[in-house]
Parts: C-alpha cells; structure tokens; sequence
C-alpha cells in the first residue's frame, strides 16, 4: 500500500489505482480499479497530472450523517445510564437537560462532536435537537451559530424533536415550528402507540405544510410487537397528499412483528415515498436489554425488505456517548463497519456503500455524493483494497482530504469536557 504521507500538500495530482464502488461512477457492480485526478478543489479526468500510485487504496466521498443528537452527546461522564434501558436514557437525559444543558454547554458539547466528526471523514449531518420549551429558545440559536462556523466544513441541518404525547400541537409546538421554520429546519417528532395519534399526525404534518417544512420521525423504537406507528405516518402521507420529504428513524418494532403485518406496512411505506434510517449501534445497545439475560434480536430494522422494495434505506450514528449508547465518536465508517456486521450487508447487493453516501444525501436534500469529473475531492481514502480489509481493522490511519487536500485528522482530547462533567 502506498505511503499515505506521499499526497502532494500543492498543486494538482492524479491518485492512480485506486479501487472505488462502481455505483459511484453510475455503474452497475462492485468496486473497480480506477484513477482520480485533483485539480483546484474538484475531481478531474486530466490525464496529464503528476500521479500518486495508490496501490489499490480504497476511496470514497466523505460521508453524511443523517441521523444524530449533537445536543445530547458526550453526557455520559455526568449522567450515565443507570441499567442501560431505554427508559433508563429518557429519564438520565431529561434530568440531565434540566440541570445542565444551558448555551455554553450544549454549544460546547456540539462543537466537540463536530470536530471528532469533520476528522472521520464526514461532510454533513443533521441533528435532532430537544425542543420542547424553553430548550427549543436555548438550542436553536447555538446551533445556528454552529452552522455559520462550520459552513464549508460540515453542512449542518437541525430537526427539532419532541414526543407526540407531551407537544401541545395547537400551543407551544405550534411556536417551536415557528422557530424551526425561522432557522431553516426540519420538523421533526418521536411517534408512539398513543390515543388519537393519527390525529395527532395529521396536525404535525399542517403544521409543516404550513411552514413549508419537511418531516423527521423516530418511530417503534421498540421491541413491542403493537408499536406500528410507521404504518400511521405512510398513511397519513398518503391521505395527505404531503409533498416535502419524510423521514423515519429505527422502526424497531418491525423484525419482531407477524411477517405479514411487518411487509404490508413496507408496502405502505414504499406507496408514501418514505425515507426510512436504521441507526444499528444505538438500538442493538438499547433494544431487548434485560438484566442477567441475553439479548435475542440485534433491534435492527427490515433493512434488507426495504431495499427490495425500492425504499431509500440509509445508516447512521446516531447518540454519541449518552445515556441512548454509551460509545460511538461519529465516525461513518465504524457506521458502515457495524452495520455490515450486524444487518448482515455482506453476501448481498454490492451497492449498500449507498446507503452511507447517496441514499443520506437524496433523504436530506443534499447534493448526491460522486466521484465524477467535477464533484469536490472531498474524500475518504482507507489502507484497504476491498471490503474485506476495510472491514477487519478500524482505518484509524485513514486520509480526508478537503477540498483536494489532507486535513489534520487529530481528535480533540476528551478532557476539554471535563469543566461541564461537575454535576452542579
């Protein structure tokens, strides 16, 4: 394998042999042998640029990170999860927010996480934000002035979130969307099994219609067979005739229902154009834990059936090191290496590289990742020549270039935190 520290620091170049997923190139298969030249920030077909033998190295675009909570990572020091439960985390998490999560907290927390993100390789990110009131008047505003600091580095969009059995649709929610709208956001809410939800539905999605919002749900995170609240939001879609893009995280709740009733809901979600995101380290961490016995699902989602029905399937992080997953440093390609494992990707379609690249990008509106002549030489080049090496070792010796140049991929020290992790 090539020397990583052999890319030029100026000028143009052209990386040669190089392997690459054929889907990225708008080809049918696998990864092929390819060469890509750099020149002024973008990708280019010169074939008169000074060369770097790669000796096979494994390239990709930088990733996107659909589906994260910026707001409430790296907690964990100050307000473990006490039993590891899911109810464990709403409970540590809304004590927490309580106690702590005024603006130079979160704002704190937020760019941390950022920083550990921009040195993996990832390009953009949307983060749910807590947004039931007054957090909604003290995270909105960090994170617009964190997504002014970050343009050009990791394009940031917010998702507000709130559970649909504690917003007042018709009251303070109403001003939340407000606030979303005013920040250029998604509206976002976690769906559960509750009395008059689709009712509940059909008002949150006026209320974007109204703002000219797009949508983002977590839904059946849960490893309750009656949670089917996926199956009201493909039906409230299609009763409405909502045209913005709709998202829906987990969907847990899907492998562990009746074959039948879990297909005919994704027929109804392929009907609705629905985006669905499996977040695969956080729910095996979370779903079917019981103390002293072993867990029997992965809570993985029928991520396999969805693809077969053409719904855009996509993966990402997630929580970060609080009380819904203890670990993670929002790195996509751990993202891609657990989901692999735990979805069984292998031994399957070869274009699954879409669903941490093309399918984010199509669900958040976003600019398709490529590797084109033109696209930004923003890139994610592994010391691996397939899949099978890239997915035996971590890549920790990994190079991101931006904008057609190596970045410093130094992790900030996770000590810079410590001042916030005194429990008042």
């Amino acid at each position: 394998m090539s020397d990583f520290r052999a890319l030029p620091e100026s000028g143009p170049f052209r990386l040669e042999n190089v392997t690459v997923p054929a889907c990225l190139l708008g080809q049918a298969g696998g990864l092929v042998s390819h060469s890509l030249g750099v020149d002024g920030g973008v990708l280019s077909d010169r074939d008169d640029l000074p060369g770097v033998d790669m000796r096979g190295a494994l390239v990709l675009p930088c990733f996107i990170d659909m589906h994260t909570h910026l707001d409430k990572g790296h907690i964990w020091p100050r307000s473990p999860n006490p039993d590891g439960s899911f109810m464990g985390a709403l409970s540590t998490v809304a004590a927490d927010r309580e106690a702590n999560w005024n603006a130079e907290d979160v704002r704190a927390r937020m760019d941390f996480a950022l920083r550990c993100a921009y040195a993996h390789g990832t390009r953009a990110i949307r983060t749910h934000i807590d947004s039931l009131a007054p957090q909604d008047t003290i995270s909105w505003p960090v994170f617009a002035e964190l997504r002014e600091e970050w343009a050009g580095r990791i394009a940031l969009q917010g998702c507000s979130l709130a559970g649909i059995d504690r917003a007042d649709l018709e009251g303070e929610y109403k001003r939340t969307a407000d606030i979303v709208a005013g920040h250029g956001g998604v509206l976002g809410m976690v769906t559960y099994p509750v009395d008059g939800l689709k009712d509940r539905l059909r008002r949150l999605f006026q209320l974007a219609s109204e703002r000219d919002l797009e949508l983002d749900f977590h839904a059946d995170e849960s490893g309750d067979p009656s949670a089917a609240t996926l199956r009201a939001i493909a039906e409230v879609a299609l009763e409405t005739g909502f045209t913005r893009p709709i998202t829906v995280g987990h969907c847990c709740s899907l492998a562990v229902q009746p074959e039948a009733e879990a297909l005919a809901t994704l027929d109804l979600v392929a009907r609705a154009g629905l985006n669905i995101v499996s977040l695969p380290m956080c729910n095996m961490y979370l779903q079917d834990r019981t103390g002293g016995r072993t867990p029997r699902w992965r809570g993985v989602t029928l991520v396999h059936e969805m693809k077969a029905r053409g719904i855009t399937i996509s993966f990402a992080s997630d929580n970060t090191r609080d009380p819904f997953y203890a670990y993670g440093d929002l790195d996509m390609v751990e993202v891609l290496r657990e989901a692999t494992r735990i979805a069984h990707l292998d031994h399957s379609d070869p274009d699954w590289i879409a669903a941490f690249l093309t399918n984010p990008a199509r669900a958040c509106s976003l600019d398709a990742p490529s590797l084109a002549p033109g696209a930004p030489a923003d890139l994610v080049i592994l010391r691996a020549r397939n899949w099978g090496e890239a997915m035996a070792r971590p890549q920790s010796d990994r190079i991101v270039l931006r904008a057609g140049r190596a970045i410093d991929r130094s992790l900030p020290d996770y000590a810079e935190l410590d001042h916030l992790m005194r429990m008042p």
